[in-house]
């Protein structure tokens, strides 16, 4: 089942995709913490009426997620490009609701900054609340999976040791456009992630090549936090950011990016100057 968070002639929904047709699924609601997914993922399989994609905006998948923990250093051909050692244990960030942005948007460049980085990603959303969660029942805690662009500030990450403050960024973290059931998506260790920028191959890799896998992730980050339904957890980048690359490839007004997992579809973006 592929769902998602819109605005529904400007007002908030959930609508599913279903043989290329966007069916409403509830209007008033978003996806995340606010509403169970059970029952909606049951009125997702009944839903019947058709509305038109040119009367929808896209939101972030889920839009007011009490948690946002994401995952450095995951791939071992990244660690190996940014010069780094591998981790024995996950490299642990946070974000806030307000660094999420929808599939399409404009992601603003910030004056501020002057090394823009892309950063594909595969993203987990939890669907069942848990503490403490053992890595074999860790799937049955999620609610589906979703795509993601890490949208990085390295002069701003790399000011200190803590990667808060080039990552935190209002509005950079496109994330979406579906959420894809766990039934539908299949093997999580296998799913390829692609980056094209301006149409380029930039990312090609796999989720098989993650050093810290699913299970593993959701059982050490509930270990010191209970994980809330809607809680969204990016398992990290691989090999091939812009800013490892000689020349480096930054990102400059006008680029686009889009985002590929197997399964999931596509996530595009365009980055556009922000005039403060």
């Amino acid at each position: 089942m592929r769902i998602a968070s819109v605005l529904n002639a400007g007002k908030p929904a959930v609508v599913v995709e279903r043989d290329g047709q966007l069916l409403l699924v509830r209007d008033g609601a978003e996806l995340g913490p606010e509403t169970p997914f059970q029952p909606l993922i049951d009125d997702a399989a009944r839903a019947q009426t058709v509305v038109s994609e040119s009367d929808l905006s896209w939101r972030p998948v889920i839009p007011n997620p009490h948690r946002i923990i994401c995952l450095g250093l995951n791939y071992r051909a990244h660690v190996e490009e940014s010069g780094r050692e591998e981790p024995t244990y996950p490299v642990l960030f946070t974000k806030w609701a307000s660094s999420l942005a929808a599939a399409g948007a404009d992601i603003p460049i910030p004056p501020e900054s002057s090394a823009v980085d892309f950063e594909a990603e595969l993203a987990l959303v939890i669907g069942r609340p848990g503490r403490r969660i053992p890595a074999t029942e860790a799937l049955d805690h999620l609610a589906g999976v979703t795509i993601a662009n890490d949208i990085t500030m390295r002069d701003y990450q790399y000011k200190t040791h803590q990667w808060l403050q080039g990552k935190a960024w209002d509005a950079a973290t496109p994330i979406g456009p579906y959420l894809v059931t766990i039934d539908e998506v299949g093997e999580l260790s296998d799913l390829a992630v692609r980056l094209t920028l301006n149409g380029e191959l930039m990312q090609d890799s796999n989720t098989g090549r993650m050093i810290f896998d699913v299970p593993t992730i959701i059982a050490t980050i509930s270990e010191f936090t209970t994980l809330d339904a809607g809680d969204v957890i990016l398992t990290g980048t691989p090999a091939g950011v812009g800013f490892r690359r000689e020349p480096k490839v930054l990102l400059k007004d006008g680029d686009e990016l889009t985002v590929e997992i197997t399964g999931l579809g596509a996530l595009t973006n365009r980055m556009v100057e922000e005039r403060p």
